[in-house]
């Protein structure tokens, strides 16, 4: 379980592309710090799984469903990447509540900059256009980020300067991938209010 707030900005240091997977090594000093094997980090929203570390690096395998649903497979070296390590018991909820399963990709559309922020227009997947609403909140690689307007295929975030300054949406281009994590709250709702709801309950 993870919040969406970004605790590092890390970098892809090596990648090596199997058959139907890919390893990364990923240099994040501060995530790896009392890191062990089989622990979870997430890049850039994607929960991944530590098979390695030491020295600052980790070492990530990751399979053909993640590369499909999520752009890692867009990575390379020196690609910089937002890292985050899984909530302690007890800890603060800084962002909102955020699984690390990404649903699919978006595009950066369009960055309108401003004196103390930045609008940030995503365009946004058929399948997951029913989950995001305007003042909701959304994971886009990795960052909790409240909605601030939605059309029927896009919606818009507002980045502040700590934001744009320390996760890769500060220099993401129009035309980037970036990964995005509905509320898991939202998909539940909807199962459960489907046209067989309630019939396994007794």
């Amino acid at each position: 379980m993870f919040t969406g707030i970004v605790e590092e900005l890390g970098e892809v240091v090596a990648v090596e592309r199997l058959e139907d997977a890919s390893r990364f090594r990923l240099r994040g000093p501060l995530v790896t710090e009392g890191a062990q094997h089989g622990d979870s980090i997430a890049v850039n929203g994607v929960c991944l799984t530590v098979v390695e570390h030491g020295d600052g690096e980790f070492t990530a395998d990751v399979m053909a469903e993640t590369l499909k649903r999520s752009s890692l497979g867009a990575l390379g070296v020196g690609s910089r990447v937002n890292l985050e390590r899984p909530m302690a018991v007890g800890g603060r909820l800084g962002g909102h509540i955020v699984q690390g399963h990404v649903d699919g990709t978006g595009t950066l559309l369009d960055r309108t900059p401003s004196e103390h922020w930045e609008l940030v227009k995503v365009g946004l997947p058929a399948h997951l256009a029913r989950y995001v609403v305007e003042k909701g909140s959304i994971t886009v690689d990795g960052v909790s980020l409240t909605v601030v307007e939605v059309g029927d295929d896009w919606f818009t975030i507002s980045l502040i300067p700590t934001t744009l300054d320390l996760t890769t949406l500060g220099i993401k281009k129009s035309g980037d991938p970036v990964n995005l994590e509905v509320d898991v709250i939202a998909k539940y709702v909807e199962r459960l209010l489907g046209p067989n709801a309630g019939e396994n309950v007794r």
